[in-house]
Parts: structure tokens; C-alpha cells; sequence
């Protein structure tokens, strides 16, 4: 088949999600992607590094076993095994998602595809053709202009494979990835040191709880220096050396460069046939359409936050909005996130600052500290559940840091988006003991009746 329905460039979150959610609409659908099924989320991103935390979570669990009264001796990382295990991870993962493709009659075509019209991709000099075009083509590491990647100078690609546990890392860049990669690096036994040019790590999280996450990582031994940021680096045989702008010199054996992530468009025929770019991004308006009628794009190369879970949704909201069911557009501010390292951060709504411009003084701000959790106190972890709520009116932003609390973002995603009242979730019922009996207390005491806390 060379020409469907809807022709998607890129196999990533977005690109399979629209193909998946396409077919099953009843859709003819090409499927075109340089690379295996899954894109950077499957093979380089979300799920390998989940696996290297949870491995570091084992390796600290085995080291503090003694406080739970359990005898247990760490006696090392086999980077070969812990490799082995997340590769299984994702080649299962992988292997279901191709059986999901196959059964769903998607023409899959390897190969590097350029856009060569507007509802025409080129692949290996044979052209396919679609109604209707979506870009899908994801994102890649970025680096600091003059920074070669090489070496002992890496990102998160390069990390990934590393064989080793190194001794030392300087992370460049306090986002999502480099503090997941310094928490894993911490619990395996290296000396970590953040370089993180805003004033706080994970920057774009509420103030409190990056605070939060600082002193959990102070206390880790994790080295972070804020506010400062990166000028040069050297390496050599023996190591990298990093000049920061106030001339502090670290030294260490590897440099992660955690800088973010760009949209991956370049050389792909986009602005060639009319699509419009900004710096690389493609604009699309609410319902992902781009300039040129007949062409969305979705997930990492739309300007807005860099998440699976966006690309996944914007693949299904294309599909359907294709096949004409008016989806609900789901606002940026809106999705989910979290950062998995320990303790982890999560978030959906508005942060403190964003709700006092919005809505001024009519805003009730409160914190419920894990400390009053049974669960969280098993666990052992420290940490908080802010919520952010319109005075008489709805709760709009969920805050969370501390072990596990990534597993409560279900509930407080929906609590947001279904616009609901404090005193609306106080008469729901969480099961004792769980962490997310947490969400419940928190929306208690906003509504005025607090048990477990302090008013």
C-alpha cells in the first residue's frame, strides 16, 4: 500500500498512537519511521531509565535493609546485569507494540521518510501518499553550542550504555533527566554533582517543591550548584574539567550534558512544502493542525512540554479528529508529570505562582506533609502534597514530592481536569493504609475539616 488515510512520519508516542486509535476508527494508515517502533520513550528514554531506577532503588533498599530489621550485605552494581534486565524490559515491550501494529493491518515502513509535498513522504525513493499527513518525528538530545559529544562528554543517549558504574559525573543541567540520572548514579555508588544554571532544581516545578527535593538530595549527598552557570569543558585520558562562568573549576570522569531535548525536524522537507517552524518547533493550533491543511503534528516537535503521555494523547486526539469525533483538547497545564528519581516530584494544574497571577488573592493554598501517613512512614520517606485551590471554587494544581507519590497522579490529574472542589474529594473514600489516603487528608483539611493534620 502506497497511499491510506493518514500518512504518519515517525514511530515514536505520537506516530503509534495515531496509527493504533486510526485503524481501530476504521482508517487505512502508513506507518513510516527510521528507527524501531516505540521512539525515543521505548528504547532511549522513559522506559530504560525507569529500569536503572528501579535497579537503584534496589541497591538502596539492600544498603538500608538494617532499618527495617533486615540482614542483608550490598556488595556492588554488575552493570552488565542491570543492563541485560532493562534491555529484557524493553524488548518485551517492544515485541508486544509491533504484535499491536501488525494486528491492527498498519503498513509499517522502515526507512528515513522526507516530506517531498504536502500530502506526499519519500522513503528510500518511493514516494507514499495520504488524505491526511501527520508529523511525528520526536526529539534528540541537545547540547551547548561548541560542546562536542564525545568521549567522556555524553548524553543521555550515551549513558544509557554505559558498561560501568563511574566513579564520579558532573550532570550539566538540574531538569527531569539529569536529576533522574544523578539519583540513579547517587544509588549506585558514584559522587554526583548537578550544575544547574536557574536558581532551583526541576525548575519548571512549584518553588516548595524544589526546595523540597534539595534538601531530600542534600541529604543523599547528591552535590548540586545553582544559579551558576557552565562555561567550558576539557577532557582528557584521565577524566573531564568544567570552568563555570564564576570560575569554579570541577573535575570529574564523566560529564552528562542534561541540557533538554530539541525538536527533531531538521532536513525532513518540512519548511521546503510550506510547513511553518520556529526555531526548529512546528505551531499547530488547538487541534494540532499546522499551517498547511491536511497536515498535524504531534508530541515532541509541537512547542510545550516534552512528555510520552503528550505525544500519546496528541496521536489519539489526531486520529479522532480526523475521523471527525470532535475530541476535548486537553490544555498543556493540564497533563500530568512526574520525575522519577528519589524522592520523586509530581505535578498537574497550576503552581503557586501561576494561580496567585491568575486569580489574584482568591486562592487557598495548603500542604499536607507525608509525616501524618501511616504508609509513608513505613516507607520511610519525608515529603508533601500541596494543593492549590480557587477560594469557594475548584482545586487547580496537585503538587507532590516524596517516594512513590508518582503513583498517586491518576487521582490528582482527575480531581484538576474534572474541575473539582476540596470539599468533593473529602467525601471520597481512600483506602487505609496507603499513601493515597494522603490525596484524601490533604482535600479534608482544605475543606475545612482536617483529621490527620493541623489546620
Amino acid at each position: 500500500m502506497t497511499s491510506a488515510d493518514v500518512l504518519i512520519l515517525g514511530g515514536g508516542s505520537g506516530g503509534y498512537a495515531c496509527a493504533l486509535r486510526s485503524a481501530e476508527l476504521g482508517l487505512s494508515v502508513i506507518l513510516i519511521d527510521k528507527d524501531k517502533l516505540g521512539g525515543t520513550c521505548l528504547h532511549r528514554g522513559c522506559i530504560p531509565t525507569k529500569a536503572l531506577l528501579h535497579a537503584a532503588e534496589i541497591a538502596d533498599s539492600s544498603r538500608e535493609s538494617e532499618n527495617f530489621g533486615v540482614k542483608t550485605t550490598f556488595e556492588g552494581i554488575d552493570m552488565p546485569k542491570v543492563n541485560e534486565y532493562r534491555d529484557g524490559v524493553v524488548a518485551r515491550l517492544y515485541k508486544g507494540l509491533q504484535g499491536l501494529v501488525k494486528s491492527r493491518d498498519v503498513t509499517f515502513v522502515e526507512g528515513e521518510g522526507k516530506l517531498v509535498g504536502p500530502n506526499t513522504i519519500e522513503v528510500n525513493g518511493v514516494t507514499y501518499t495520504g488524505k491526511n499527513v501527520v508529523l511525528a518525528t520526536g526529539s534528540y538530545a541537545k547540547s551547548i553550542p561548541g560542546l562536542d559529544i564525545s568521549g567522556r562528554i555524553m548524553t543521555s543517549d550515551q549513558a544509557l550504555n554505559l558498561d560501568y558504574v563511574p566513579k564520579s559525573v558532573i550532570v550539566l543541567g538540574g531538569g527531569v533527566i539529569g536529576v533522574e540520572f544523578a539519583s540513579v548514579w547517587k544509588s549506585f555508588g558514584s559522587d554526583v554533582t548537578i550544575v544547574e544554571g536557574l536558581p532551583h532544581l526541576v525548575p519548571n516545578e512549584d518553588e516548595s517543591v524544589s526546595k523540597a527535593l534539595e534538601r531530600a538530595y542534600r541529604k543523599r549527598g547528591i552535590n548540586f550548584i545553582l544559579g551558576t552557570k557552565f562555561a567550558s569543558a576539557t577532557q582528557s585520558d584521565a577524566g573531564v574539567e568544567v570552568t563555570l562562568e564564576d570560575g569554579k573549576v570541577l573535575n570529574a570522569e564523566l560529564l552528562l550534558v542534561a541540557v533538554g531535548r530539541g525538536a527533531n525536524t531538521a532536513n525532513m522537507g518540512f519548511e521546503e512544502n510550506g510547513v511553518a517552524t520556529d526555531r526548529g518547533w512546528v505551531p499547530v493550533n488547538e487541534r494540532l493542525a499546522t499551517n498547511v491543511p491536511g497536515i498535524f503534528a504531534v508530541g515532541d516537535i509541537t512547542p510545550g512540554l516534552q512528555l510520552a503521555h503528550r505525544g500519546f494523547q496528541h496521536g489519539i486526539f489526531v486520529a479522532e479528529e480526523i475521523a471527525g469525533l470532535n475530541p476535548i483538547v486537553i490544555d498543556d497545564i493540564n497533563i500530568p508529570k512526574v520525575t522519577y528519581c528519589e524522592p520523586e516530584v509530581a505535578s498537574v494544574g497550576m503552581n503557586e505562582v501561576e494561580a496567585r497571577a491568575a486569580f489574584g488573592d482568591n486562592v487557598n493554598v495548603y500542604e499536607y506533609n507525608l509525616g501524618g501517613n501511616g504508609k509513608s512512614q513505613i516507607l520511610g520517606t519525608a515529603g508533601f502534597i500541596k494543593l492549590i485551590a480557587q477560594k469557594d471554587g475548584p482545586v487547580v494544581g496537585i503538587h507532590m514530592v516524596g517516594s512513590r507519590v508518582g503513583e498517586q497522579i491518576g487521582e490528582a490529574q482527575l480531581i484538576v481536569n474534572w474541575e473539582a472542589h476540596p470539599e468533593d474529594v473529602a467525601t471520597l473514600i481512600h483506602a487505609h493504609p496507603t499513601q493515597n489516603e494522603a490525596m484524601g487528608e490533604a482535600h479534608l483539611a482544605l475543606a475545612g475539616k482536617p483529621l490527620h493534620a493541623h489546620a
